[in-house]
């Protein structure tokens, strides 16, 4: 069973962001990577920020903002650059998205709004964007098998997808759900849902709600987190099935672990049962969209451990990456070699970028980073474009795409697994990981769960730096204007210098543990924290 602490950190991951450049009135797009498709393109023409990450990409580069603040002071009586601050629950993963003037995250009950709704909840809270004031809120009720599907006091951990006056979000019931940005504040209830439970004008108005659990028999694992992806007029979601309690059944092996729904109407479009009876755990990540070479591409990470390339218009499986070794054996606990993922893969350059990890439940161990071609065409039946790997090496350190057994394989560049004796006290390279790369100018960034942040060349591997921030990490490396900045369990902010060279510009600390990803938009820095749960804004 996954413990509350534990599980809060697992579902910290959900939240991160990217805003976007617009110059001369033509949208910039960075060399290689997909072109605009639904809320990006809104995204850069309204200086918005509608959906985790910021674009279909998911990658957690913002070229677009300037003059963002490298130094701030959130303790009480000694404030410096804080516009302002507003309490939450007492938990917010999903990290804030922004559309229609306004912010929207997820969070708990533990602060009632109103006063009348008491006790545990799940919760999207709306604010408006210019000052913080709260405007209305959406309110879940539980799901009567508790910890198992809907864990208590968790809240809300998907972030929404907004376009125009619509947001959409996965609910703590596993529910997929589409609402107003007005919520009831225009005192009619728009839409053919009329089912709402609370309706006073500082509440949310439901447009359609997909019941994912009665309508398709998905059991969710502790919660179900899905920040959804929107193309044309579908929605894409992951919808977090997995094990039982015990972690060993899987109760739906049958269920969609994937699924395209019309999101004007909230019919399901196609659904995909991949990994089916595969699932190590849960399935708590998000789906990517890439175009390459002409063909469009739905990613999500599976459960088990494998990378699924999906044609959007059908479902059909275009290829399939292992990113696990062939001899990696799934243990709860830190002595497993095998992992699925919690943070999400991104694209630059026709490329895809992830880390593995587990449950931080089951503590630190070895992990991998890799770099996928998303163009490489499979030559199998089973369109696999795997890489090869010594079924008798649990966790090698050298996947070579030089190799003549790679010749086939979508393997650019790989880092992690064991270490050289003596040369880590960890005994590897590169841990489990939570967090989300950022790629930019030709470095990735990137981090692990025992809080080392790395410099790669994004092209080749080769690593330029590594730090330790002396603290663990599941928040995820954020680049924007030419720097990087990362939180940690210590309450710690990082700030480094954009470059090969590593330039420690700032640790700024703040009053409660970082969780979450910042995100900048209109010169504001956006952060989240926990002891005290509180979503600041922060500006020169």
């Amino acid at each position: 069973m996954t413990s509350r602490p534990a599980f809060r950190r697992l579902l910290s991951i959900i939240g991160a962001g990217v805003v976007f450049a617009l110059i001369l009135g033509i949208l910039f797009v960075q060399r290689g990577t997909t072109p605009e498709v639904g809320a990006q393109g809104a995204a850069k023409a309204a200086r918005t920020w509608p959906i985790w990450g910021g674009t279909v990409q998911r990658n957690l580069v913002n070229t677009f903002e300037i003059n963002i603040a490298r130094d701030w002071d959130s303790r009480p009586g000694k404030m410096k650059n804080i516009a302002w601050s507003v309490d939450l629950g007492s938990k917010a993963y999903g990290g804030p998205t922004f559309g229609d003037g306004k912010i929207f995250i997820g969070t708990n009950n533990n602060r009632p709004r109103n006063k009348a709704v008491v006790g545990d909840k799940g919760i999207m809270m709306c604010f408006n964007q210019a000052n913080g004031t709260f405007l209305w809120q959406m309110i879940h009720d539980k799901l009567l098998a508790g910890l198992v599907n809907d864990w208590p006091n968790e809240g809300i951990c998907s972030a929404p997808v907004i376009e125009g006056d619509r947001i959409w979000y996965v609910s703590n019931r596993c529910e997929v759900i589409c609402a107003t940005t007005e919520g009831m504040t225009a005192g009619n209830n728009v839409g053919p849902f009329k089912g709402e439970t609370y309706t006073t004008k500082t509440d949310g108005d439901i447009v359609w709600k997909l019941d994912m659990i009665g309508q398709l028999g998905v059991f969710p694992h502790n919660l179900a987190t899905c920040s959804p992806l929107i193309i044309g007029d579908t929605i894409f979601i992951i919808t977090s099935n997995g094990v039982d309690q015990g972690h060993i059944n899987i109760p739906a092996p049958n269920a969609p672990s994937f699924i395209a729904v019309n999101k004007k109407t909230g019919k399901v479009l196609w659904t995909s049962k991949l990994p089916g009876r595969n699932i190590m755990h849960g399935q708590w990540s998000n789906p990517v969209y890439a175009e390459a070479n002409s063909r469009k591409q739905i990613i999500f990470p599976g459960g088990d451990g494998y990378i699924y390339s999906l044609n959007p218009a059908n479902g059909d499986l275009l290829w399939k990456f292992d990113c696990n070794p062939k001899g990696a054996v799934y243990l709860l606990g830190g002595k497993g070699t095998k992992n699925d993922f919690v943070c999400t893969p991104i694209i630059w350059e026709n490329k895809l970028y992830i880390g593995v990890g587990q449950d931080p439940e089951h503590k630190k161990g070895v992990g991998h980073l890799w770099c996928i071609d998303i163009t490489k065409e499979p030559k199998n039946k089973d369109k696999d474009v795997s890489p090869w790997s010594d079924p008798k090496d649990q966790a090698p350190s050298k996947f070579d795409p030089k190799d003549p057994r790679n010749k086939d394989s979508a393997l650019v560049w790989h880092y992690g697994g064991g270490a050289p004796k003596g040369s880590d006290s960890r005994g590897y390279r590169f841990g489990r990981t939570l967090s989300t790369c950022s790629v930019h100018e030709g470095l990735c960034y990137a981090a692990d769960f025992d809080g080392r942040v790395y410099c790669f060349d994004a092209r080749t591997g080769a690593k330029y730096w590594e730090d330790d921030m002396d603290a663990d990490t599941w928040s995820s490396p954020y680049w924007v204007d030419g720097h990087v900045y990362i939180g940690n369990e210590n309450g710690e902010m990082r700030i480094y210098k954009h470059g090969k060279k590593i330039q420690l510009v700032k640790t700024v600390e703040m009053r409660g543990v970082i969780r979450a990803t910042p995100v900048a938009l209109n010169g504001v820095l956006y952060v989240l924290t926990e002891n005290p749960c509180k979503l600041w804004a922060i500006k020169k």
